[in-house]
């Protein structure tokens, strides 16, 4: 199975940036479409940005639109979520895992990496 782990949160200013990385184990990263997905205390999980296995393609939700990137290397078995302008709202465990196109549902989560945005 698929092995991911996220890196790269941690505390910020508003207005900063961080760059988050997720790593997979396996040779078949090119086969998945990826996902960032985050969490915050009294709030659902949502989705925040999804791309498909080539990279040509990228969503993201409203709130975050044109202040993050999500990116991958397929070489490196790796996909990023760039935050930039980052707000409190913001503010969450941010999981990286695998999308199932046939079911629209995330699978092989990562352990989660915190970010805090303080204001």
């Amino acid at each position: 199975q698929v092995q991911l782990v996220e890196s790269g949160g941690g505390l910020v200013q508003a207005g900063g940036s961080l760059r988050l990385s997720c790593a997979a184990s396996g040779r078949t990263f090119s086969r998945y479409a990826m996902g960032w997905l985050r969490q915050a205390p009294g709030k659902e999980r949502e989705t925040v940005a999804v791309i498909s296995k080539s990279g040509g393609s990228t969503q993201y939700v409203l709130s975050v639109k044109g202040r993050f990137t999500i990116s991958r290397d397929n070489a490196k078995n790796t996909v990023y979520l760039q935050m930039n302008s980052l707000e409190p709202e913001d503010t969450a465990v941010y999981y990286c895992a695998v999308l199932d196109q046939g079911t629209g549902t995330f699978d092989y989560w990562g352990q989660g990496t915190q970010v805090t945005v303080s204001s």
